[in-house]
């Protein structure tokens, strides 16, 4: 160790009023005021998000093929299913690079996680207060304070991974169903989409026509009024809904010696985990929520694969082989959507897809495909979750309803 280090034996002095400066910083630096904290998400999502190699701009001719492909899909899925893409008829997909698939992923999931941020913060503030803590100690109050602001600061670094981890892998905007604010231009992965078509040696405009209609599909669906804020709301009361053990934040932050640098830096890497803050902190509120959020995105995934199945078949010649192979592919195991799953209740896991499959193909069976479309008449429409399971209780529900 060089002389110069600060912990370097007896020379090293800890100093509790430069420690609590630096603290006040750091929170300045991730506060909800300002939009540093998003910036730096963004930065830390673009990083990673570009890997050692870094990516090439889009060639103007793939955006171009990918806007004649856009009206195909477009004119397909409005005669399907009756609803419109874009209140103005300019709904465009462009081909982006990673960096900048996140940076615009960061602003779309912003909302949910300043919710989560901001909610983490009070509470472990206001739980804080409870626990034993001694204020004439330097180690308690520092504890304290790190407490106090640890949850939005954790959000905003881990915001930035999470994105930068799932723009290496997504195709396009809607690999999870949230909503994004209001658009007239969806971006796709386009080095992604041509990595998955190199691998599987697929036509390139196959691929790209699946890609269009998978995110036109999620797009015309998610921009209905009623369906957006029944989502939005659900995700946002399991984000408001957090509710930490102080207790358990006690064992797991409480056991440091801010005079031993060894224990500081096993702090710091309690802190970088934000699965295990997470894990203590799920509420009751939380899991009477999830089976509605399931319910939703069940619903909602199974129309969509219904949309395309519908259409794929007849203008993607390898439509087979490419959607089993993609639906292979969404299903596979990653940190980052299991990290999504944690923090906004959104789990998109074979299980999902395979319920909202059977809801739809219950409801055709029993009703036609005109049926179906009366899902998003309204959001009395919706299905409760024991419905979503039992397709012949929501068309009798929905039924009696209509004819009442």
């Amino acid at each position: 160790m060089s002389s110069e280090d600060p912990f370097d034996g007896e020379d090293f002095n800890f100093d509790p009023m430069q420690a609590f400066s630096m603290l006040g910083d750091f929170s300045k630096m991730f506060s909800g005021r300002s939009g540093s904290s998003w910036d730096i998400a963004k930065q830390i999502a673009g990083s990673i998000a570009n890997g050692l190699e870094g990516e090439d701009n889009v060639d103007p001719g793939d955006r171009i093929a990918y806007e004649q492909l856009t009206r195909v899909a477009e004119l397909q899925i409005t005669q399907l299913t009756g609803l419109v893409l874009s209140d103005d008829g300019t709904i465009s997909i462009r081909p982006a690079t990673r960096a900048e698939w996140a940076s615009s992923t960061i602003d779309a999931y912003r909302p949910l996680l300043e919710t989560l941020g901001t909610n983490l913060g009070d509470l472990v503030t206001n739980e804080t207060d409870d626990l034993p803590v001694d204020i004439a100690d330097p180690q308690q109050a520092m504890i304290a304070n790190v407490m106090k602001m640890m949850g939005p600061l954790m959000l905003s670094l881990t915001a930035g991974s999470m994105v930068g981890h799932l723009a290496q892998r997504s195709l396009g905007g809607y690999d999870l169903p949230i909503p994004r604010e209001a658009t007239n231009e969806l971006l796709v992965v386009h080095s992604n989409l041509e990595a998955f078509t190199e691998e599987w040696s697929v036509p390139t405009d196959d691929m790209r026509l699946w890609v269009c209609l998978h995110e036109l599909a999620h797009h015309a669906v998610l921009r209905v009024p009623h369906v957006r804020e029944r989502l939005v709301r659900l995700l946002g009361d399991y984000a408001r809904n957090f509710r930490p053990d102080p207790r358990a934040i006690e064992e797991r932050f409480g056991q440091f010696d801010m005079m031993n640098p060894s224990s500081m830096e096993s702090m710091q890497e309690a802190m970088a985990d934000p699965e295990a803050i997470m894990g203590v902190m799920q509420s009751d509120e939380q899991r009477e929520i999830l089976p509605y959020i399931a319910a939703l995105a069940a619903t909602i995934e199974g129309w969509v694969d219904w949309v395309m199945d519908s259409i794929g078949s007849s203008y993607i010649g390898s439509y087979n082989m490419l959607s089993e192979a993609l639906r292979r592919r969404r299903v596979t195991a990653n940190p980052s959507d299991r990290f999504v799953a944690r923090m906004l209740g959104l789990e998109v896991d074979q299980a999902c897809y395979e319920r909202g499959q059977a809801f739809v193909a219950g409801v055709i069976e029993r009703s036609g495909a005109d049926r179906l479309a009366r899902l998003w008449d309204s959001e009395d429409q919706l299905p409760t979750p024991a419905e979503v399971d039992a397709p012949g209780l929501w068309i009798a529900r929905t039924d009696l309803e209509l004819n009442s």
